[in-house]
């Protein structure tokens, strides 16, 4: 592939936008070229306030949403969000959407089902492109209008996992968020639904891939991959065991999990978490699913494993630190000052 590889780090708006706003600025002093804000109205900030200060804040650095939902926002509401950002941001900005998990589980609500989600991004692309919709008015029919000042340069891109999301990927969004992790096996069947979406509606273009990664710069990866075992549990207990299971890492997690406030994926007291996980994650599988699902190692191990993902046709990565109530501070500065140097020598 001609162009590089793409990498980009999440940062939860885990505190004053201001604060988040100096995190940005220093990925993009290290050569970062994306930041990814997670959307979740009751654990974090503001995802569209904090993208707000953030693109006043910084010059170069790719913004998106990794990823807000059109369940707790309507889609008009995303529409207008979106086109603020990506005014004060020009090319800079990404629109990245999901089912909603941590959005709609505190409050109660049912993530975005693949038909709503299609809805959704074909009213979004309209209105952003500057058109006409017709809203559903149970009084009155059909009520037609349509966003002042479209931005019909802001791609849409659809975070996915199972095979239904993955090929409306294909078939509707101008980019793909591979939730699978970096494992060869896993991305080989994502991928594959991603086609079979974009040959259905008969694309000719390849899409953007953008894969979500936890990772950590370490000598010890046997002590970093305890810390995920709530990572792990959670993909099992969410329909990936089989995703696992094709790693060599079989695992049954019971369908709730008490003591753990608000899931397992965000949980408030981490290490409480972990040692809950550990009934049913073992220190082997977790290593096993540090080594095939993430990006755990020395800075030339991930180097490594990032061309490798390049040359498979990955376009970009978002990398996640274990977290969610503080900045990835410590794996910005490792990975800006270890791992994209080495990255960017042979481009």
């Amino acid at each position: 592939m001609s162009d590089a590889l793409r990498v980009g780090v999440r940062v939860p708006p885990c505190d004053r936008a201001d604060r988040i706003t100096r995190t940005v600025r220093r990925a993009e002093e290290l050569g970062f070229d994306d930041v990814w804000f997670p959307d979740s109205q009751l654990l974090w900030r503001d995802v569209f306030t904090t993208l707000t200060a953030a693109a006043l804040g910084t010059e170069r650095i790719g913004l998106g949403t990794a990823v807000t939902n059109l369940a707790t926002r309507h889609p008009a509401v995303v529409a207008s969000a979106a086109r603020s950002v990506a005014e004060l941001a020009p090319g800079r900005f990404t629109l990245g959407l999901g089912v909603g998990n941590s959005s709609v589980g505190p409050i109660g609500l049912r993530q975005t089902t693949s038909a709503a989600m299609r809805e959704g991004l074909v009213m979004l692309r309209a209105l952003l492109d500057g058109e006409d919709w017709d809203f559903e008015a149970p009084e009155n029919g059909k009520v037609r209008s349509r966003l002042r000042d479209p931005r019909p340069e802001v791609p849409l891109h659809l975070a996915a996992s199972g095979p239904r999301n993955l090929r409306l990927a294909g078939e509707i969004a101008d980019g793909v968020i591979l939730l699978s992790g970096v494992s060869p096996r896993t991305l080989a069947q994502a991928t594959a639904r991603v086609r079979e979406g974009a040959q259905a509606a008969a694309r000719k273009t390849q899409l953007p891939l953008t894969v979500s990664a936890f990772c950590a710069v370490t000598d010890d990866i046997e002590a970093e991959a305890r810390r995920i075992k709530p990572i792990c549990a959670s993909i099992a207990q969410n329909g990936g065991a089989p995703f696992l299971a094709l790693a060599g890492i079989d695992v049954r997690v019971p369908a709730t999990v008490r003591g753990v406030y608000p899931d397992l994926v965000h949980a408030e007291d981490w290490k409480a978490a972990v040692d809950i996980c550990s009934a049913w994650i073992s220190d082997e599988a977790a290593l096993r699913f540090a080594q095939e699902f993430c990006l755990f190692g020395t800075a030339d191990q991930i180097t490594d494993r990032l061309r490798a993902l390049h040359t498979s046709g990955v376009s970009g990565v978002f990398l996640q630190h274990v977290g969610s109530y503080d900045p990835p501070t410590d794996l910005i500065e490792a990975v800006g000052t270890c791992v994209l140097p080495r990255l960017k020598a042979n481009d």
